[in-house]
């Protein structure tokens, strides 16, 4: 609080001004459509002994065999029965990889790649935190995926997710100047929003799900699949009602560890069939598909 004037206006980012979703300019998505869905795809790898990491029991100390094991499942099982099940369904995805994965499993994101998916930044790996990190080593790390990355796919990425969605304050500055076009770590909107950088290039926002994400409803409200299969549906069928009035954004994040599970595969089959079975009336897509329509639209 500011104590010599304690009812000032808060504390801003000054990365974009408020602007009602009923007052912007009308647009349309490719083919007149209004919904542009995408699946956010993570993958992630995490060091052995050390670090960050979901968990799925406790955890007393390292090395932590139980939790590390549990999310090794999804790169080595999960996502390649997630990538079957987006395969028969004909749906494209936006793949967020941490760069270890590369010396890990390259395979997997080879397979990724051959889809035609698209390649998403997400840190060198999970186990750290990159919004502690001094300006030139964030920068670095900054730099390292998109030239780790296009070295291994041929197309450096154009958009970054943070590992835990962890940011600095110059964070969204760096990404603009190291050559990303687009951000998923802010989730305040369902439309993509012009973020301010100190540069002047600016960077858009695209929407990606706090809410409608595995981690956050599986691992901390303890929500089962069946559940988040059905929030996934309500989301969308709610969402595709909406878009009649303005065009939107439906991301659906994913971690194969968690949805790659058996049991839960099931559900999120029944729930990604219910969107794909609605796709004349959508664009399905990826995240920095949804960029380049936003850059010809209003750059």
């Amino acid at each position: 609080m500011n104590e010599t004037q304690p009812f000032a206006p808060l504390a801003d980012h000054g990365r974009f001004d408020y602007q009602g979703i009923e007052q912007r300019p009308d647009y349309h998505w490719p083919g007149g459509k209004r919904l542009a869905v995408y699946l956010g795809f993570n993958l992630e790898h995490f060091a052995f002994g050390e670090g960050m990491g979901a968990q799925l029991g406790a955890r007393f100390a390292e090395p932590d065999v139980l939790n590390y094991a549990w999310r090794e499942y999804g790169n080595r099982v999960g996502a390649w029965r997630c990538l079957e099940l987006f395969d028969a369904l004909g749906l494209p995805a936006g793949t967020i990889a941490n760069t270890a994965l590369y010396d890990h499993c390259p395979e997997l994101l080879d397979a990724c790649a051959a889809r035609g998916d698209e390649l998403i930044a997400h840190g060198h790996s999970n186990a750290t935190y990159q919004g502690t990190l001094e300006e030139e080593q964030e920068k670095a790390l900054l730099e390292h995926c998109r030239e780790r990355m296009a070295a291994a796919s041929g197309t450096a990425p154009s958009g970054w997710l943070s590992p835990w969605i962890g940011e600095s304050r110059r964070t969204p500055d760096l990404l603009a100047e190291t050559g990303y076009r687009y951000t998923l770590n802010w989730c305040h909107d369902d439309q993509p929003v012009r973020m301010r950088t100190r540069d002047g290039r600016g960077l858009w926002a695209i929407p990606y799900p706090q809410e409608v994400n595995d981690i956050p409803m599986i691992i901390a409200r303890k929500l089962d699949a069946r559940a988040f299969a059905d929030m996934i549906v309500d989301q969308f069928d709610e969402m595709l009602t909406q878009s009649e009035r303005q065009p939107l954004v439906m991301g659906i994040a994913l971690h194969p560890y968690l949805m790659g599970q058996p049991y839960r595969l099931r559900h999120l089959r029944r729930a990604l069939t219910h969107i794909a079975a609605h796709r004349d009336a959508l664009w399905l897509t990826t995240p920095g598909a949804i960029c380049d329509h936003m850059d010809g639209l209003f750059l």
